[in-house]
């Protein structure tokens, strides 16, 4: 039996609740009909245990099984930090 590999992405934290992200996902396609480039997104719940991602954090996240409605996705990693919260963070020490 082979081993399927967990699809992971790598998105930004839109907004968070207990335990919850909202990680958004962009991307850029071609319209079908006109050509013209146009934005899009997808949108992922997310599961973050320790609650070390922010609001405006890159992170990547990969497939789960389901925790509950929404989510079906698990937190790897913070690759990089809002670039708001680190400034506020150097301000107060």
């Amino acid at each position: 039996m082979q081993m399927k590999m967990k699809k992971t992405l790598v998105g930004v934290v839109a907004s968070l609740q207990a335990k919850t992200l909202r990680v958004e996902i962009a991307r850029r396609m071609k319209h079908p009909k006109y050509g013209k480039i146009i934005r899009g997104r997808t949108i992922c719940h997310t599961h973050d245990e320790d609650g070390i991602a922010k609001i405006g954090d890159t992170v990547e996240i990969s497939e789960a099984p389901p925790r509950s409605r929404l989510k079906r996705w698990d937190l790897v990693r913070v690759v990089t930090a809002a670039a708001i919260v680190n400034e506020v963070e150097s301000a107060t020490n």
